[in-house]
């Protein structure tokens, strides 16, 4: 370990594990240490269930009905893959899709007047869909060929909209769209977590859509991947494409001290030990005073034994409750997956909710959830702290990650991932840069 690396990454999350793996496909010498004995860090999935009960202090083992612990896997942060999203080309330029498999989420929810509904994910679905009446629908039909014709480098596709300037607010009005389908529209298909997007330029909410509806277009049920055996296959997976261009792995080793010299880092000490480099990379709990909090997430894992009611049986799927139908300013959301992702045994469903806390009483705020998850077997509750870096890290060359937000899918884990790498490299985030060397050296077939 007494060696001079290139880049130092310390804790093995989703977005540490995606950086080394960009350095180390770009050449650099890279060191990868986490103080936990398994990957993942805040992004793991925890197996067995016994590990789980025990990180939440649920005092006993589990009982006889949940199975065999071997069979679980439970993510701590909930969250799927958008199937045209930023992630998935990350995974498919790199290669990593090989170490994994991914199945389609059955099926998009959202929440009005204490229901829950379909998204509609096709024209058909959405004349059907109960969400609106017949000329309402009409109204939103136009609006989305809209949005599917729209293209900012063709102004004759925006029909008087000035992207740049008109708010979105403008748009809806011009499409004389009502409340209830503006909040559906921006909460279950642009997948914005508050209102404060109505007054900002439209541009933004109208690339959102069209993510969502290309997603859609790939696989048909909805937008949504998730792979087998839980979400902690995919810092694992680039953990092993940065080990293939000649990463050093160190798990269980507890750091010491971050060592700065001037102003800047120059090493990590652990185990009485220094390791020297020009660069680090950490999450934030890796170095504390360099780092602010800026609110907090509450989420719970609850084990069902059902599946969710009016989801049509769905073993996975995604509820989306719009803040404005629970008075509220950030929407709240349930991720839900099954046995039939190896990550609960037979039979059994985890429904994970989350959202961003609001009050002095987080779990009051998610009651309107857990109502429509009833009856739930077990729950664990944990609230975390959003916690970002307080500078850039261009004088320390310590490279703080964000810590994972409420959002359900991994849009803006990719924005910080791609904006850690500027602040790094001093240029823009390429895709191409994360393609496979073809004279990989290490061979893998």
């Amino acid at each position: 370990m007494n060696e001079e690396y290139d880049v130092i990454v310390l804790g093995t999350g989703l977005t540490e594990c995606i950086l080394s793996g960009i350095m180390s496909v770009n050449g650099k010498k890279v060191l990868h240490m986490d103080r936990n004995p398994y990957y993942g860090g805040e992004s793991a999935s925890i197996t067995p269930l016994e590990d789980l009960y025990k990180r939440f202090k649920i005092p006993g083992s589990p009982p006889e009905s949940m199975g065999r612990g071997r069979d679980w896997n439970v993510d701590l942060i909930p969250k799927f893959l958008m199937a045209n999203g930023q992630l998935v080309k990350m995974l498919l330029y790199t290669e990593v899709t090989r170490y994994l498999d991914f199945k389609v989420t059955e099926g998009s929810f959202v929440y009005k007047g204490g229901k829950i509904y379909k998204v509609p994910s096709t024209e058909a679905e959405a004349l059907a869909s109960s969400l609106m009446g017949l000329f309402e629908k009409r109204r939103f039909r136009k609006f989305l060929v809209y949005v599917a014709n729209f293209d900012e480098k063709d102004p004759r596709t925006f029909e008087g909209i000035d992207p740049k300037k008109t708010t979105m607010r403008d748009v809806y009005k011009k499409f004389d769209l009502g409340q209830d389908v503006i909040d559906f529209t921006g909460h279950a298909l642009a997948l914005y977590r508050t209102d404060d997007y109505l007054d900002q330029p439209c541009y933004e909410t109208i690339n959102r859509i069209k993510l969502y509806s290309e997603s859609l277009a790939r696989y048909g049920k909805s937008p949504y991947l998730y792979p087998l055996y839980g979400l902690g296959e995919l810092p694992q997976g680039f953990a092993r494409l940065s080990a293939i261009y000649g990463g050093t792995y160190m798990l269980n080793k507890p750091i010491e001290e971050i060592i700065v010299q001037n102003g800047k880092v120059i090493g990590v000490k652990s185990e009485g030990e220094i390791a020297r480099c020009k660069q680090l990379i950490c999450d934030p709990s890796y170095i504390k005073d360099r780092v602010e909090k800026v609110g907090q997430v509450i989420r719970v894992i609850c084990i069902l034994s059902h599946p969710i009611k009016n989801t049509n049986d769905a073993n996975s799927c995604q509820i989306i409750i719009p803040q404005n139908q629970v008075n509220r300013k950030s929407d709240i959301y349930v991720c839900m997956i099954s046995f039939a992702h190896n990550v609960a045994a037979q039979g059994k469903y985890i429904a994970i909710v989350s959202t961003t806390v609001e009050t002095k009483e987080p779990e009051k705020e998610i009651r309107p959830a857990l109502e429509l998850l009833e009856p739930i077997e077990q729950k664990f509750v944990s609230i975390s702290d959003l916690l970002v870096p307080k500078d850039l890290g261009t004088e320390s060359q310590i490279f703080i990650s964000r810590t994972y937000d409420a959002t359900t899918h991994f849009e803006t884990t990719c924005d910080d991932i791609k904006n850690i790498y500027k602040r790094m490299t001093g240029s823009e985030f390429d895709f191409e840069e994360m393609k496979r060397k073809k004279n990989d050296i290490y061979g893998e077939d």
